[in-house]
């Protein structure tokens, strides 16, 4: 019989939990959580009505939706797909319905059910649940190790003969110190998901306008994303912004979140396709105003706003438009410039860029190659992934994995 510990009791530590148990109930569990209740972050995961994880479907290259970990992930979800996902918590009495965007979310549209369910699961398995117990140090023993946590002195540090670290992504690098003991190489964690400010920007002005399909970049680099974009009394926020936050998370902490965020605001168009489209609106209309006839997918308000960034009247007419003028508002609709200055935190959620480096595990395993016993799952791993269920995702897969693992215990080896 083996006496395991997993800290953090959040998606991933929850999920490995259940899923060890029930391969190995004869094996003492515990939860080592440092907040005071378990799955606070699923509690308000998808505006608090959790997106579990998404179906793929639309995901031609796994790194578009995993910008870190994605060959981890290509493995794991051999192992626990979206699907699997989908089949556990339904089999657990979980109805579950599939949007358009290809996102999952439970029928009831509340987070909590997949929290109350996932807590329930875990007293019928008999995991023991301790939190507001910190975990400060982790010992490697001789086999095995010592875990301490802030609730106890170190000569009331535990041993455990198996470890599951899922403590989740840590805003700073210190949170990951805990760890220093097993000499675990660290990415530096920066976040991930997050809004842009425009400070002085006259987007600003057109608060709560919401335009489905954008492609954004960041002059200067590869970085883009596309679809929609949601304008804010600070700047931008939406899916395209909050991808392109993902994939440039790095770039942007290293610039100290200032850069020139470029929009199209009319991606379906190339400069050539939309400098006719805008002729003939001329050919056909010249006498109506610039500002009655526009693109249906923009708001007047907005098109107004983009007339004069084009440095145009809106009460001109379409006939006086002329040449130059054309180019000038073609110009503006496809490669517009923002000055991005800062920040702004996604709703309660919280993701980040790094975390152990993917070079210390076994992919196949996620044991950590020089710690036999010692797993780890979840954002703690330098895993991350844009909006839409595929960070759920990642936590149920890499628990999974982690779990299954650590049960194999072949010929009782650990």
């Amino acid at each position: 019989m083996k006496n395991v510990a997993v800290i953090g009791a959040g998606a991933a530590g929850c999920f490995s939990a259940i899923r060890l148990k029930r391969m190995r109930p004869e094996w003492t569990v515990t939860l080592l959580e440092a907040g005071a209740k378990p799955l606070a972050k699923v509690a308000v995961t998808g505006g608090g009505r959790c997106n579990l994880t998404h179906d793929f479907s639309e995901v031609e290259n796994l790194a578009d939706a995993y910008p870190r970990g994605a060959q981890l992930m290509k493995r794991a979800l051999r192992r626990f797909s979206d699907a699997d996902t989908v089949r556990w918590f339904e089999a657990e009495g979980v109805p579950l319905v599939l949007q358009d965007d290809g996102c999952w979310f439970p029928r009831s549209q509340d987070a909590m059910q997949i929290v109350r369910t996932l807590l329930r699961i875990l007293r019928q398995e008999g995991v023991e649940i301790l939190c507001n117990e910190k975990v400060t140090k982790i010992e490697p023993l001789s086999p095995g190790y010592r875990v301490h946590t802030a609730a106890r002195p170190d000569t009331a540090a535990r041993d455990f003969d198996i470890v599951i670290v899922t403590t989740g992504g840590s805003p700073r690098a210190a949170g990951l110190d805990f760890l220093a003991p097993l000499d675990l190489e660290r990415v530096p964690p920066v976040p991930s998901l997050f809004a842009f400010n425009l400070p002085g920007d006259g987007l600003r002005d057109l608060t709560g306008t919401v335009i489905s399909d954008v492609a954004l970049a960041f002059a200067g680099t590869k970085f883009k994303a596309r679809g929609t974009l949601l304008l804010t009394d600070w700047g931008v926020s939406g899916p395209a912004t909050l991808r392109l936050s993902s994939y440039a998370a790095r770039y942007l902490a290293e610039n100290e979140y200032n850069a020139e965020l470029v929009i199209h605001w009319l991606p379906a168009f190339t400069v050539e396709e939309l400098t006719a489209l805008l002729a003939s609106y001329a050919a056909s209309d010249p006498q109506k105003q610039l500002s009655t006839l526009h693109p249906e997918v923009l708001t007047s308000r907005l098109w107004c706003f983009l007339l004069e960034r084009a440095g145009l009247r809106p009460d001109a007419r379409w006939g006086e438009l002329g040449r130059k003028g054309l180019n000038r508002l073609a110009a503006v609709l496809t490669a517009d410039p923002h000055s991005v200055r800062g920040k702004n935190r996604f709703r309660e959620e919280f993701v980040t860029c790094g975390g152990v480096a993917l070079s210390n595990m076994d992919l196949n395993t996620l044991e950590a190659k020089r710690h036999p016993g010692l797993f780890l799952a979840g954002e703690v791993l330098d895993i991350d992934a844009i909006t839409g269920g595929f960070n759920l995702q990642a936590a149920w897969t890499t628990g999974f994995v982690a779990a299954t693992s650590a049960a194999a215990d072949l010929n009782g080896s650990r």
